[in-house]
């Protein structure tokens, strides 16, 4: 597997209007009381007349307006616009960014162009690979970073879902720790799955780590990388919207089925896999949504690509 309440301040104006107060007249002896010294009034610009109170005045966008009964973690202040610029701009970037990485390798240095333009995959087109992907991961978090500060003036991690456990969990550790074995635990039950559902074909990737360099850039992603970003953008990102129009239940399966498909590339022609990996997204969304918080699915993540790493690791040693 590869390496992944907001709060709306409102303002309100309140026209403060003093009572008993009424316009005091000059008296009859006063230079200034009257039009009948002669006196000119001041001039006025009749073009653009100015505010009379406070309603006059641009008011600010007002928040999302949320059914009553729709979860607290669900009140997120983005939407499915929002999502679609993501996936805008995340092609584009991915195929920028793979190329910019490929030009650089040649250019500065010095690697064969058909070792990183060719259709096998050398270790140096794998290295490429892996840095392309970093640098997404980077892009896209820093995308939704923008998206969030736009929007509101909450901080932005419990804003994106990574908020408390919810009462009752106990302390920081003892609920992580069981999310990290629960995490292992899918990783054993999925991998015996596995077994039974071996494709004949060499998978994608089982291509991109046969260099011990890319085995160790694909760990260092898979574990400590992956983990965040995915859950951030799968559970913390991308699942409210869903589960706000479509439900809770349709928002996880229809999340984590998003979440296997995209691992698809990495898998293509190990179905079996694939449906796993599916099955794997949806209990991290059931996780995520039965908490509360993107941090627990976020341990569970964690625990799976880390014994998953640790497995193939074994795997690789085993058989050479």
């Amino acid at each position: 597997m590869r390496p992944t309440a907001p709060c709306h301040s409102e303002m309100s104006y309140e026209e403060q209007t003093p009572s008993g107060a009424a316009p005091v007249r000059a008296r009859s002896n006063d230079p200034f009381g009257g039009a009948s010294e002669g006196i000119p009034s001041p001039p006025q610009d009749l073009s653009e007349p100015a505010p009379q109170s406070l309603a006059d005045f641009p008011l600010p966008p007002p928040a999302p307006q949320f059914r009553a009964e729709l979860p607290e973690d669900l009140r997120v202040p983005w939407g499915w616009r929002e999502v679609a610029l993501l996936v805008v701009l995340g092609v584009i970037a991915a195929v920028l960014v793979t190329r910019g990485m490929a030009e650089v390798a040649v250019r500065f240095f010095h690697v064969n162009p058909e070792s990183i333009f060719g259709d096998t995959m050398s270790t140096a087109k794998s290295v490429v690979v892996l840095l392309s992907q970093a640098v997404l991961d980077a892009g896209a978090i820093l995308y939704l970073y923008l998206m969030v500060v736009a929007r509101t003036d909450a901080p932005f991690w419990p804003t994106i879902g990574w908020r408390e456990m919810r009462p009752g969990a106990g302390k920081i550790r003892d609920w992580a720790l069981q999310f990290l074995a629960g995490g292992a635990a899918l990783a054993i039950v999925v991998s015996f799955a596995g077994g039974f559902l071996n494709s004949k074909e060499t998978l994608p990737i089982e291509e991109l780590l046969k260099a011990r360099v890319s085995i160790v850039l694909f760990g260092v992603l898979g574990v400590l990388v992956a983990p965040l970003v995915e859950e951030t953008i799968f559970r913390g990102f991308l699942y409210p919207v869903i589960a706000r129009r479509l439900g809770v239940a349709a928002g996880i399966g229809v999340t984590g089925t998003l979440f296997g498909l995209m691992h698809a590339a990495q898998l293509w022609g190990g179905w079996g896999q694939i449906a796993l990996l599916i099955v794997v997204g949806v209990v991290l969304t059931w996780v995520r949504a039965r908490t509360g918080t993107v941090a627990a699915s976020y341990f569970v993540h964690l625990g799976y690509n880390g014994l998953q790493l640790i497995g193939y690791l074994v795997y690789v040693v085993w058989h050479k």
